[in-house]
């Protein structure tokens, strides 16, 4: 090859890479390695059996899709993915639709145990004192059958079930004692579970605001957005910022948005408090008794019409974008300030980032 076409694949090779619109990496070959990046769950249609993991290095660079079935060819990973648990060398893949759970290597993807027994209409998974707790809907029509499955993690098989009020959703871990969100199933709760992870034994019930969707711990506290009723509910509510002492399990403090206001994707990063309303991205203190109405950036301008998934890493803010829920969706990545870096297409229903 000519010099002068070398220079030319060079300058176009270099405006290909950095330009923000980014094509994805989708060979048919697996990378071997999906460690120092980000696992992105596609949640996939309901009943379509098409759920599946993307991939995206820490740089935002290297980009792929359908990892999972790329490294395992011959496992179908299932239908309706709904939460992923990093635990030391594994990747618990929550599949609600499929009622299983698909572990694999986190950092190779290579499958390493199926959990199909135990679980019904399984949501979100955490751990502790070496085991993982699943939430369970059970019978969505039921409101009395809801319940946590306590995991094995030796033997990959369920040991025991927590009975809980209906429809719990995310669940998160301090000092052996976890924490459940009660968003309602296919009503609308208003508490959170505090499990007891060395008995396995439901401790008490704490009172929050309407509709719980999204939690999480910082420094002593549990951080809860509440999303409240939404319009098409017999009577709206607004949402709130629920704050809980986990030494005692009390309510501390509650901040109520706006009338007709429902946040989500609560997410603590270096003390700042970050929540999403509709398809926009507000910052907020965690010392701060009145809630900022002006968003700290807008998805608007990329066409999102509400953020489905979103969290925060490496000064960097993750947007996932469901489209249509049918068609392959998008994941966006701004700046500190808010300033689009790269989009991407993934799967179907981009429903969480997980930072390996």
């Amino acid at each position: 090859m000519k010099f002068s076409k070398l220079v030319l694949v060079a300058f176009v090779s270099s405006v290909f890479l950095f330009s923000c619109s980014d094509n994805n990496d989708n060979n048919d070959m697996p990378l071997g390695s999906y460690d120092n990046g980000t696992l992105i769950l596609n949640q996939g249609g309901f009943l379509k059996g098409n759920a599946s993991v993307s991939y995206l290095s820490e740089d935002v660079l290297t980009q792929q899709n359908n990892i999972f079935s790329l490294v395992n060819p011959t496992i179908t990973l299932g239908d309706t993915g709904q939460d992923v648990g990093l635990y030391q060398n594994f990747a618990f893949i929550v599949l609600n639709g499929s009622n299983k759970i698909e572990v694999v290597n986190r950092y190779t993807m290579e499958h390493v145990a199926t959990v199909s027994t135990g679980l019904k209409n399984p949501r979100y998974i955490a751990f502790s004192n070496g085991k993982g707790f699943v939430t369970n809907w059970g019978d969505g029509g039921s409101a009395t059958d809801d319940y946590v499955a306590v995991l094995n993690l030796s033997t990959y098989a369920v040991s025991s079930t927590i009975p809980v009020a209906e429809g719990p959703e995310k669940i998160v871990e301090t000092n052996n004692k976890l924490y459940v969100a009660h968003q309602g199933g296919y009503g609308y709760g208003k508490t959170i579970s505090v499990i007891n992870a060395i008995t396995n034994t439901l401790s008490t019930t704490i009172n929050v605001g309407d509709v719980p969707n999204s939690l999480t711990i910082n420094s002593g506290s549990l951080y809860v957005i509440c999303g409240g009723k939404p319009s098409y509910a017999p009577v709206q509510t607004a949402g709130s910022l629920v704050k809980i002492n986990v030494a005692d399990n009390v309510v501390s403090n509650t901040i109520n948005f706006a009338t007709a206001t429902h946040p989500s994707n609560l997410v603590i990063n270096d003390d700042a408090v970050f929540y999403t309303v509709g398809s926009s991205i507000f910052k907020s203190s965690l010392s701060a008794t009145v809630l900022p109405t002006t968003p700290l950036f807008t998805t608007t301008a990329q066409g999102v019409y509400g953020v489905y998934s979103f969290a925060v890493n490496n000064n960097k803010f993750y947007v996932g974008d469901a489209g249509d829920y049918n068609s392959n969706g998008k994941i966006y990545v701004y700046s500190s300030s808010g300033q689009l870096e790269h989009d991407y297409t993934v799967g179907v229903i981009p429903a969480g980032f997980y930072f390996n």
